[in-house]
């Protein structure tokens, strides 16, 4: 048969990923030997999925189509993640299997520690579903105590529309909730069966008439970088720039910080915000007589 474009995609997505393995990381005894190509030669990825090297070669090469239990076998010898496995089975026009349930997520080491360095510059980590996962006292001091809100309700989307307090933080609430919503769109079209995603869709679309029709909008869009300004009661106006950086040993994290100029209203803003925040974690940790 003549391959396809899908079908030559997904022949070299193959071919890339079983490059970036050694037979060490797959179980496979190394010869030592020096090998001609990176990575694992296509005999021991027929071998790892138990089915035969003509076979592996014409889906590699794009002239055979997979078999959905063939392209688990493949798609779990090679060690794929859930959106390269779901990647392989949209070029090969077949139905992932569905997902087992995801372990509730916990920040990163590495961005825990960058959250307890940034002493000065409020930042939060958010996972899947923009659940805030993690957070500096001064996030907690600029949005809302993150801490006292339950867990399994931490999520920034849920807070902006259900937290009074939001409404009146920030000065464009419905530009700052359209965006989020947007974004959370967007986490949906990633994780279409995650039910807490799902769940909180539900909930919302039922308690808010904005939240109803800006996500019947259907309108998408990813964190990246933006400029925000906040009404904050103890730090005035605030006007604050927020980023994005993607953790690298998990995507489902990202790191979000809000800075201001050195020298700017804002940040001497934001250098109060701390001093005051400092001083209210003295006094609920300092012994009573």
């Amino acid at each position: 048969m003549n391959p396809t474009p899908h079908l030559n995609e997904l022949g070299e997505f193959l071919k890339a990923r079983r490059s970036e393995l050694s037979p060490r990381a797959v179980g496979l005894a190394d010869s030592g030997g020096q090998r001609r190509v990176a990575g694992l030669r296509r005999e021991e990825v027929a071998q790892l999925a138990s089915i035969s090297t003509d076979y592996y070669t014409r889906v590699e090469q794009g002239r055979l189509p997979p078999s959905t239990p063939v392209l688990e076998a493949v798609a779990q010898a090679l060690h794929l993640d859930e959106d390269q496995r779901r990647y392989v089975f949209g070029l090969a026009g077949k139905e992932a299997a569905r997902p087992r349930r995801r372990a509730r997520q916990k920040v990163q080491p590495q961005l825990r520690r960058v959250l307890d360095d940034l002493t000065a510059t409020p930042a939060v980590v958010m996972g899947r579903r923009m659940d805030v996962i993690a957070w500096n006292p001064l996030a907690a001091a600029l949005v809302t105590d993150f801490g006292a809100v339950p867990e399994k309700h931490r999520n920034y989307v849920r807070i902006l529309f259900t937290d009074p307090a939001m409404r009146t933080l920030y000065a464009d609430w419905k530009g700052v909730a359209r965006t989020a919503v947007a974004q959370l769109r967007m986490e949906a079209a990633k994780y279409p069966d995650d039910p807490r995603l799902t769940s909180l869709v539900g909930e919302l679309c039922v308690q808010d008439e904005d939240f109803r029709q800006w996500w019947a909008a259907h309108h998408v869009s990813t964190l990246g970088v933006g400029t925000k300004v906040l009404h904050h009661p103890v730090a005035g106006e605030l006007s604050l720039d927020w980023d994005t950086l993607t953790a690298s040993t998990d995507p489902d994290q990202q790191l979000v910080v809000w800075t201001a100029e050195v020298g700017s209203s804002t940040h001497d803003g934001l250098r109060i915000l701390a001093s005051w925040a400092a001083d209210q974690h003295r006094t609920i940790t300092e012994p009573t007589d």
